[in-house]
């Protein structure tokens, strides 16, 4: 009970004497604020881009692609296995008994970002009839639906936001044909709305080509799963792969989800390190202008133990003050800010928002935390075994 009533009293007395030493406290505090608001601000690039594409699946959806496929833009399905992918037990069906499936084709344009005018390639997606029961989540915004056989397309909200000629009207000219715009759509922020979509039977006309390259089917129930994926797998006509629609984009951003993650590791870790060597040079300090108090303390009977607990303390302190203003910025400034880039192995131009979620911001703070106890370490040790004559004659 004394040794606890004794680091509660030197604790309080450190901390009472900060305001003393706001210049040197807010070194630390400057420094790990920083390599918060980095560490925060890359790794939230990551997770705005699982988010969006995560976004695009759902539980009792599948995707089909050709045996051995990465991803859609490798696969190619010829009708006949398109037929019997959307025949196949498991599909839910509509009021007329027809399969809620889409039979998807991919291509990929040129177009030009709003402002800077960059030349970038976007996904013009090929959907099948059915493709408003397929994705419920997709609504018309502006304008209206793409009729069938027709040279239409409807752009999702992102791709409007961000790329010229995207209005109700307006035309972009592929290799093949040239395309009216004559809707808008969201898709509850999923990476759909990235892309220009149009009548898959009219796009693989416009380019002249006969095959597919996935099925997305809705799934009676999201445990119809495996009742669906075995009746393809039996199938000796077919050659497929099945995935979860929502595991499926999962795998696409995997790759550039590590990549982004150790890069912001790595530029972290590295700020951390002369963050680290600054909360030392900090504590250090502190430590030799408190030698007379640190004497006399000892002197009276204070142990060591509560010396070293509230010099780190104090160090903890600062740095999660630091990690907490580190993370706020980083929330203020790039949480909800659009940027776009391929992703994995996304096709096209993807449109994304960069999101500091509160696990980051616990991340953050945790490495804050982490650089302040290992900056405080070596210092509050010092101060422990510092021999009281030698203090009292030092001062």
């Amino acid at each position: 009970m004394k040794t606890f009533r004794q680091i509660g009293a030197v604790t309080l007395m450190n901390l009472r004497s900060l305001p003393q030493r706001l210049g040197t406290s807010a070194v630390i505090v400057i420094g790990i604020a920083g390599v918060v608001a980095v560490l925060v601000s890359v790794l939230a690039m990551s997770t705005g881009m699982l988010k969006t594409l995560t976004q695009a699946g759902a539980e009792d959806r599948v995707i089909v692609l050709r045996n051995g496929s990465a991803s859609e833009m490798g696969s190619n399905l010829g009708r006949d296995a398109v037929r019997l992918i959307v025949d196949a037990p498991g599909i839910k069906r509509d009021a007329e008994g027809r399969s809620l499936a889409s039979v998807e084709t991919l291509r990929l344009v040129n177009l030009f970002k709003q402002g800077d005018g960059t030349e970038v390639m976007v996904t013009l997606r090929g959907v099948g009839p059915q493709v408003l029961g397929v994705r419920p989540e997709m609504k018309i915004i502006e304008g209206r639906m793409f009729r069938p056989a027709v040279n239409e397309i409807i752009v999702g909200k992102a791709a409007k936001a961000q790329f010229r000629n995207m209005n109700l009207g307006d035309q972009i000219t592929t290799r093949g044909a040239t395309w009216t715009v004559v809707g808008v759509f969201s898709s509850d922020g999923s990476s759909h709305e990235s892309e220009l979509i149009a009548d898959a039977e009219t796009v693989n006309g416009a380019d002249q080509r006969g095959g597919f390259a996935s099925v997305i089917a809705r799934l009676e129930s999201p445990q119809a799963f495996q009742k669906f994926k075995d009746a393809l797998s039996s199938n000796p006509a077919l050659a497929v792969d099945v995935s979860r629609e929502r595991e499926y984009y999962e795998r696409q951003s995997e790759t550039i989800s590590k990549v982004i993650s150790v890069v912001a590791y790595v530029v972290g870790g590295i700020m951390a390190i002369g963050a680290i060597f600054g909360a030392l040079n900090t504590m250090y300090s502190a430590v030799s202008e408190r030698l007379r108090e640190i004497a006399t303390l000892r002197a009276l009977g204070f142990g060591a133990t509560a010396m070293v607990i509230s010099v780190l303390v104090e160090a903890l302190l600062l740095a999660f003050i630091g990690g907490a203003i580190g993370a706020a910025l980083a929330w203020l400034f790039f949480n909800g800010h659009v940027v776009g880039t391929t992703a994995g192995g996304v096709s096209g131009h993807l449109i994304f928002e960069l999101t500091v979620s509160a696990q980051l911001i616990t991340t953050g703070i945790v490495w804050a935390c982490v650089i302040g106890l290992i900056g405080g370490l070596f210092p509050a040790v010092r101060a422990a075994r510092l021999p009281v004559v030698e203090a009292l004659r030092a001062v």
